[in-house]
């Protein structure tokens, strides 16, 4: 039995330690990351999975940044802690997450992931979108929380405004 909660600051460095163990010891070198460098979460969104004694399985985080002035989200780190993996947290995570993004009246959602898995939540390549260098523009996804929200939407991702 999972607890899904959302994450709290003293939920801080437990995500991160899942996050480090997770992702390559790289992993803030990677262009989202500038794109989330000195940016707020949106809290509403980010949350944590913890099982029955408190420990976390897993996390999802959601920034904003903008495509041609246009609010988005950005879908992650997501992950899972690998001996929980294949119990469907992730999915789990993703699904609820994304019905709270359209609950709160956001549009669009992107992420930068791989294809095969993001594709059964509805994410699509999108086409003119451009990530900061270096990243692979067949893993940049998209998924609209309203009908076309992604339609005529192109440029380059940048940081949130006011940031």
């Amino acid at each position: 039995m999972y607890q899904l909660e959302q994450e709290k600051p003293s939920d801080w460095w437990d995500v991160e330690a899942l996050y480090d163990l997770c992702f390559a010891p790289g992993r803030t070198a990677l262009s989202s990351y500038r794109l989330r460098d000195g940016v707020a979460t949106v809290a509403a969104l980010c949350a944590v999975l913890r099982d029955g004694d408190g420990v976390l399985a897993a996390a999802i985080r959601y920034w904003p940044v903008e495509v041609a002035e246009h609010d988005v989200l950005l879908l992650g780190p997501v992950a899972v802690h690998p001996t929980r993996q294949g119990e469907g947290l992730g999915a789990l995570l993703i699904t609820e997450t994304l019905a709270e993004a359209a609950r709160l009246e956001w549009d669009r959602v992107m992420l930068v992931g791989d294809a095969p898995y993001y594709r059964r939540f509805g994410f699509r390549k999108l086409e003119g979108v451009v990530m900061p260098p270096p990243t692979n523009p067949d893993r940049v996804l998209g998924v609209s929380l309203v009908a076309g929200a992604w339609n005529g939407v192109s440029g380059h991702v940048t940081k949130a405004r006011g940031v």
